[in-house]
């Protein structure tokens, strides 16, 4: 299987560094485009809620307005994340027919607003929104998640764009909360712009190691974020990124490697600015 798209061998040219916008709390996307950028970073991935209050108003014309804004300042958008943190109530696992529908149909909305916005990667964690219920059988579940990926990456296709679906944490989730598992659920809807999306905080809740991760799921990744346990940035935690570094570069990624944090203290700037210069010596 080939590389997702947009990607190409890591010996071919440095990683590339991208930051979410998020971490820019009540920053306007201009003021944060501008910043990220004069820090150096190539690219910045949105969370569609800091948009728009209810991202289901978004449209192509505020898409490709944000794409004008990043482009002028110099960066790429790769994509969204955070996908279904508003509306709160959408829901991947439902028994409820009409609100699975409801997902699918967000997510194909959403997968036009990344394609406006230039983008190619959508990462669909949203624990809260494909957890389990105690009566609900996996199985079930399971077919359901399917049913509902099978549909929005069917239309993602179409716009270029990959669906990356996120393992995360048990104590955060308990669907998709290995990479073994979340490969299993790709391998079931079987569609290209369906792939998986790594991120460093939620292997660490793992068995396996993540250098032992990423070589098992070498077929399948398509991003990769970069945190940490205590969830903040690359570097301010104990997670040590060489073995990522160098297993990510034998195993080939070459997409971008995204900081994600959710602790954003002490401020915007100090996290974006650390967690490049660690990142930078850690994979060049």
């Amino acid at each position: 299987m080939g590389l997702p798209r947009g990607c190409q061998l890591v010996g071919l040219s440095a990683m590339k560094f991208a930051i979410c916008n998020e971490t820019y709390q009540g920053w306007d996307f201009d003021q944060t485009c501008a910043h990220v950028a004069q820090t150096g970073y190539e690219g910045i991935e949105v969370a569609p809620f800091t948009l728009k209050e209810d991202p289901r108003d978004l449209t192509v014309d505020d898409a490709q307005r944000c794409r004008e804004i990043a482009s002028r300042a110099g960066l790429e958008i790769l994509g969204l994340h955070w996908l279904l943190v508003k509306p709160a109530w959408l829901h991947l696992t439902t028994p409820d027919d009409l609100l699975r529908k409801d997902t699918a149909k967000f997510a194909k909305h959403l997968a036009e607003i990344c394609a406006a916005m230039g983008g190619s990667i959508m990462v669909w964690g949203s624990p809260f929104q494909r957890n389990i219920e105690s009566d609900w059988k996996y199985d079930d579940a399971f077919n359901r998640a399917a049913d509902v990926l099978s549909e929005a990456a069917a239309h993602a296709n179409t716009l270029g764009v990959t669906i990356a679906m996120e393992p995360l944490a048990r104590k955060e989730t308990n669907f998709l909360t290995t990479a073994e598992e979340t490969i299993r659920l790709i391998q079931k809807v079987s569609n290209p712009s369906l792939r998986l999306h790594l991120d460093v905080k939620a292997m660490s809740d793992e068995e396996k190691s993540i250098p032992e991760i990423i070589r098992d799921s070498r077929e399948h990744i398509a991003h990769f974020h970069a945190n940490d346990p205590n969830l903040r940035g690359p570097g301010f935690g104990e997670v040590e990124f060489e073995p990522i570094a160098a297993t990510l570069k034998e195993v080939g990624y070459g997409g971008y490697v995204s900081v994600e944090v959710f602790d954003y203290n002490p401020d915007p700037e100090t996290i974006a600015i650390q967690s490049l210069e660690y990142l930078k010596r850690t994979f060049n």
